[in-house]
């Protein structure tokens, strides 16, 4: 008999003994909703302007405010994360960076445990490429 989960959210998010490769699978998700979000208010935005001038600048102007700029940081983070977590999960899923096969022999080895330096590469590479990106958005350069 299946056992029933109640979990709810918690179970959506919380990695558990899993570590922080289910965390980063987690955070793909949520940055995969914020991209959509993103990208409705954009199509939505855009689409003012078929009202006029006059409501286009409305827009605009609520588009500039500094809440709104933040807003656009936090898409530009959560395309750099997105994007290469992607990467690593699409590699992952094709075999790539797993290692050679090995006898199934308990205590099993997981391809967890054996994509984590993977992971830990990618994780400093999404770090470079979030302060890269942070200097470039807020012109630290």
């Amino acid at each position: 008999m299946a056992k029933n989960n109640n979990l709810g959210v918690k179970g959506w998010v919380y990695a558990g003994h899993y570590g922080p490769q289910r965390y980063a699978y987690t955070l793909q998700r949520l940055t995969g909703i914020g991209i959509i979000a993103y990208m409705l208010i954009h199509i939505f935005v855009t689409g003012v302007k078929i009202q006029g001038q006059g409501a286009w600048d409305s827009i605009m102007a609520t588009v500039a405010h500094p809440v709104m700029h933040f807003g656009e940081y936090l898409v530009l983070l959560a395309i750099v994360i997105h994007a290469l977590n992607g990467f690593r999960l699409v590699w992952v899923e094709l075999g790539m960076f797993l290692g050679r096969p090995i006898k199934n022999v308990y205590p099993y080895q997981t391809c967890l445990d054996r994509n984590r330096v993977f992971f830990w590469i990618m994780a400093v590479l999404i770090v470079a490429m979030a302060t890269l990106g942070t200097a470039e958005f807020f012109k630290f350069l």
